[in-house]
């Protein structure tokens, strides 16, 4: 693709007084790795990647299955039965075929999660269980890497960015991982599709203004109910 044809495509956003070809050059070096490509996961990997972040990691060694549909945009009933992680980078390399788009069809461990999460410059947290994200959140402490974090549930989810310049990580918000069985999830009390659309976007922007050095959630808990439209920031 030509210079042209590149500033034609990101001339709405480096027209922005704050973002510029300067800020269009850091999308371009940002590496970021998105975990799970899931309800979350669908909608932070559409627009990170259309604003020309150019590596984008995926880790979800999951299956699209029929249920994920309503809320998984990226998938179609054809793409049942196939790995998330792959059919994800088909789209996004369809989507904005100037960037590099890597799929990791494993699951993330303790074993190998430094060795994943090394390689980026950014982690956003997009699975849909404890074990993973505190996994997730030691990980980049120990990396010095920042978070973006989001969780959902019902009509109600939850944002913040943790472990950047020094801010606080999960671990400052939530000391100890709850049992799985105390905690409602999706599975059983369901989710409506909007919902992670919502908080998935809301992550993104995130992300998008932590690569480009513009303010974001420090020590902030965004919490926000869509059933009544309540938005709450709460500082820890």
């Amino acid at each position: 693709m030509s210079i042209i044809q590149e500033f034609l495509r990101y001339n709405r956003q480096t027209i922005l007084p704050e973002i510029g070809d300067e800020g269009q050059e850091k999308l371009k070096k940002a590496k970021v790795l998105v975990i799970g490509a899931g309800g979350l996961g669908c909608p932070i990997l559409q627009y990170i990647s259309t604003a020309g972040v150019g590596c984008i990691g995926i880790i979800d060694f999951d299956r699209i299955e029929i249920h994920n549909l309503h809320r998984q945009i990226l998938y179609t009933e054809n793409e049942i039965g196939q790995l998330k992680a792959v059919v994800a980078k088909e789209v996004l390399s369809e989507l904005n075929p100037l960037i590099k788009v890597e799929a990791i069809t494993e699951k993330l461990t303790l074993e190998n999660a430094s060795k994943i999460i090394e390689q980026y410059d950014i982690v956003v947290d997009g699975c849909d269980n404890f074990t993973t994200r505190y996994l997730v959140n030691d990980t980049c402490v120990t990396l010095q890497k920042p978070l973006v974090y989001g969780s959902i549930l019902k009509f109600e989810g939850q944002v913040a960015v943790f472990n950047h310049n020094g801010s606080k990580n999960l671990r400052d918000l939530f000391p100890e991982m709850p049992d799985p069985k105390d905690v409602p999830n999706c599975n059983l009390n369901g989710v409506l599709g909007t919902l992670p659309g919502m908080i998935g976007t809301m992550m993104a922007h995130e992300t998008l203004k932590l690569i480009l050095d513009l303010p974001t959630l420090k020590n902030e808990l965004v919490l926000f109910n869509t059933l009544n439209w309540n938005f709450t920031k709460l500082n820890f």
